[in-house]
């Protein structure tokens, strides 16, 4: 074979005059000067061997003195013995496979060395990790037991340019000439959230770069925007020159003059709206006669005996409707004077969902016992980015 220098006797190479090494791949004598062998020798990082070995005559010798074989590569750039888990001793701590230093764990382990085990299924994990467009981790991430770990290309700052629960941010998107080292976001005229610009009044296009042809002030734009509300168009649209421009796209469960009008909320979370019985009146319901509550939930009449009722009504802890409410038809109608309380058995705080400019889910999404379930288009803890279609 062409580039041979021994035979093979029973696993161990026989080297040919001239040549040694477990593979006869070193030459005993060289032709090599030594400036031009160590220039052979150098990584990618103009290390000679990796500091793992030394330079033969142009081709790395690693150290393996205790005979593990463990450091190998062209340039002595793989190392195994990173794979050991301290512990154990054993490779990837018996979880996976190791290669050029590196731990690939199998199925339902993870970890530097595989050390850890994942509580939920792969199926889960998998579930877990994908982005609003279906991807896992947005192409841009890793998915270790059920949480993304972002390909991030700036290290620098609080988080990088890459980032999100499913890495489905990437802030390199609002900026007109990608410069790492750069803060021009926007173009100076807004505010990137999520790789999407939000423009300051009196400018627009998809990085704020075209100013705005508008007779009104910045203020007064947000003011005939805003109306009642506590928000330039209640959180849920966009605000250019006085008028509102509601989110999403062709949605006309959203509407009004401020975007006021929200018949989302209307809708439980499986997308019954008033519960089947009644109608939705600019995000309130009207309930038919014979049913009442916010979604129309509760029938007047219960064919229930009392006894049946309370016993439907009873959290697992024995109290009845936890304490914080009144069983009815054997649903729990939580109490009125506690706007936040909520749930099934009214064991729900809604005050520990998260907030955005002072409203919970910033409007934009059902407060479900303590997390934010976002509307379709939006995202965050909040439900306070808009991801979904932009307007033309």
């Amino acid at each position: 074979l062409k580039g041979c220098h021994g035979k093979c006797n029973c696993g161990k190479c026989k080297c040919d005059q001239g040549w040694y090494g477990d593979a006869c791949q070193y030459p005993t004598n060289c032709d090599l000067t030594k400036k031009k062998s160590n220039q052979m020798c150098k990584n990618s990082q103009d290390i000679i061997c990796s500091n793992a070995g030394t330079c033969h005559c142009g081709r790395c010798k690693c150290d393996n003195s205790d005979g593990s074989g463990l450091v190998y590569g062209k340039f002595c750039e793989c190392d195994d013995r990173e794979c050991i888990d301290d512990e154990t001793e054993e490779m990837c701590g018996g979880h996976g496979k190791c290669y050029c230093g590196n731990c690939y764990c199998k199925a339902g382990w993870h970890g530097d060395k595989c050390e850890f085990q994942c509580d939920i299924t792969p199926w889960e994990s998998k579930r877990r990790c994908t982005s609003p467009d279906g991807k896992i981790c947005s192409n841009r991430g890793t998915c270790v037991c059920g949480e993304c770990s972002c390909h991030d290309v700036d290290p620098t700052g609080d988080w990088g340019d890459i980032h999100g629960d499913t890495c489905e941010c990437d802030e390199r998107d609002c900026r007109a000439v990608y410069d790492r080292y750069s803060d021009d976001f926007c173009s100076g005229h807004g505010q990137c959230n999520c790789g999407r610009c939000d423009c300051k009044a009196g400018w627009h296009g998809k990085k704020c770069e075209h100013p705005q042809s508008c007779t009104l002030s910045a203020e007064e734009s947000i003011r005939r925007c805003q109306g009642s509300s506590d928000l330039p168009c209640s959180g849920r649209g966009k605000c250019e020159c006085g008028k509102c421009t509601c989110y999403p796209p062709e949605d006309h469960r959203v509407y009004g003059k401020t975007c006021e009008c929200d018949d989302r909320r209307c809708e439980d979370l499986d997308g019954v709206v008033c519960g089947g019985h009644g109608t939705c009146s600019c995000g309130r319901c009207v309930c038919e006669r014979g049913w009442f509550g916010k979604l129309c939930q509760h029938p007047r009449k219960c064919n229930m005996t009392e006894e049946q009722s309370k016993n439907l009504c009873e959290s697992a802890d024995g109290i009845l409707c936890s304490g914080k409410g009144s069983c009815h038809c054997g649903k729990c109608i939580c109490s009125a004077e506690e706007w936040y309380i909520s749930g099934e058995f009214c064991d729900c705080d809604d005050r520990d969902c998260d907030k955005h400019d002072g409203l919970i889910c910033t409007g934009n999404g059902i407060c479900s016992c303590g997390n934010c379930e976002c509307w379709d288009g939006w995202n965050g803890n909040a439900c306070e980015i808009w991801l979904g279609a932009e307007y033309p």
